[in-house]
């Protein structure tokens, strides 16, 4: 189980910008050989969005102030696009924007809280200019303790609904050809009876912060699924990501004998963030990724999800429900 656990993890909320341009190798990365892409399990941001040019693309990124999200901004920022990072206050997203360096655009959007998020909307929408590339990043993992807000249990509501809300809102905002690309997880195989536990959205009828976190990220990547199928006929695209296995704080929540375990094998086995951060730069940005939709990516390839997080009876009937929980706000 702890090794399951473990082999669940996800991203970092770490702060100094990597720069390494030879990130240290875990035994995976050295035995693994790449996929169809020419990349895998040790490529970074950079090398999978070498030579790529991003001159006059604009980018909206959550959670941009730290970890992969920070990595990444990072590097879309040096492939020459622009990015609207989007921190829970203007002031972290500063912060973040002044590490990096570049063109960055600042905006506040507090995911868990509706008013936050719309007025993010307000925002992009305000500044006038397109998006060519949304990176729906931002997310929190395995409360120990039922939190709720909003009606709904605060993974869910973070991770899947603020995101949503977002991301259809803004969908008037989206170039003809637009890339979304949706964070999910390996996590999204854990999850409540069914995938998608509807009678239990607050929590109220039992709790396990894993599960709940699980299903999170396969709303997360139903989300992707159902969004690109309503892309069918356009050049847009919308995919989920796995970003890999990832020691950093997003754990903290996990109790002091996880993340002791964590740290031991973390270099032997778990990627660096520059590692974390590759897949969904290469989904953002690389001229082969264009031409997906509406598929599961990890290692900067595409990868087999779980049958549930192929159901897409089960994608629509979580948009349709997620529609009636925002249409509230």
């Amino acid at each position: 189980m702890l090794v399951l656990v473990l082999g669940l993890l996800l991203r970092p909320a770490t702060s100094p910008v990597p720069r390494a341009s030879n990130p240290r190798m875990s035994l995976v990365a050295l035995f693994k050989p790449n996929g169809p892409s020419g990349f895998g399990h040790g490529t970074t941001a950079e090398q999978a969005t070498e030579g790529v040019e991003l001159k006059g693309k604009r980018v909206l990124l959550t959670g941009c102030n730290s970890g992969i999200g920070l990595e990444s901004m990072r590097v879309l920022v040096a492939r020459g696009a622009t990015v609207v990072a989007a921190a829970r206050t203007k002031e972290k997203a500063q912060e973040a924007g002044a590490l990096v360096g570049g063109n960055t655009i600042p905006v506040a959007c507090e995911l868990s809280d509706p008013e936050s998020v719309l007025a993010c909307v307000e925002t992009v929408k305000g500044l006038g200019k397109k998006l060519d590339i949304m990176v729906l990043n931002a997310g929190i993992m395995a409360l120990p303790k039922l939190q709720t807000s909003h009606g709904l249990e605060l993974q869910f509501l973070t991770n899947h609904v603020g995101h949503f809300l977002l991301g259809t809102r803004l969908i008037e905002m989206l170039t003809d050809d637009a890339r979304v690309v949706v964070l999910s997880s390996r996590a999204h195989e854990m999850t409540p009876e069914g995938g998608i536990a509807f009678d239990n959205l607050d929590g109220s009828k039992g709790y396990n912060g894993w599960k709940f976190y699980g299903q999170s990220k396969l709303a997360n990547l139903l989300f992707a699924r159902e969004l690109a199928k309503r892309f069918a006929g356009s050049k847009r695209t919308a995919n989920a990501v796995h970003p890999g296995v990832i020691h950093t704080n997003l754990g903290r929540h996990m109790g002091g004998a996880v993340n002791v375990v964590s740290s031991a094998v973390g270099p032997l086995f778990f990627k660096s963030v520059p590692q974390g951060a590759a897949t969904q730069c290469w989904a953002a940005a690389h001229p082969d990724a264009g031409k997906l939709n509406g598929k599961y990516l990890a290692d900067c390839n595409e990868k087999e999800s779980s049958s549930t997080g192929k159901d897409m009876a089960l994608a629509e009937r979580l948009w349709e429900e997620t529609e009636r929980i925002v249409a509230k706000w």
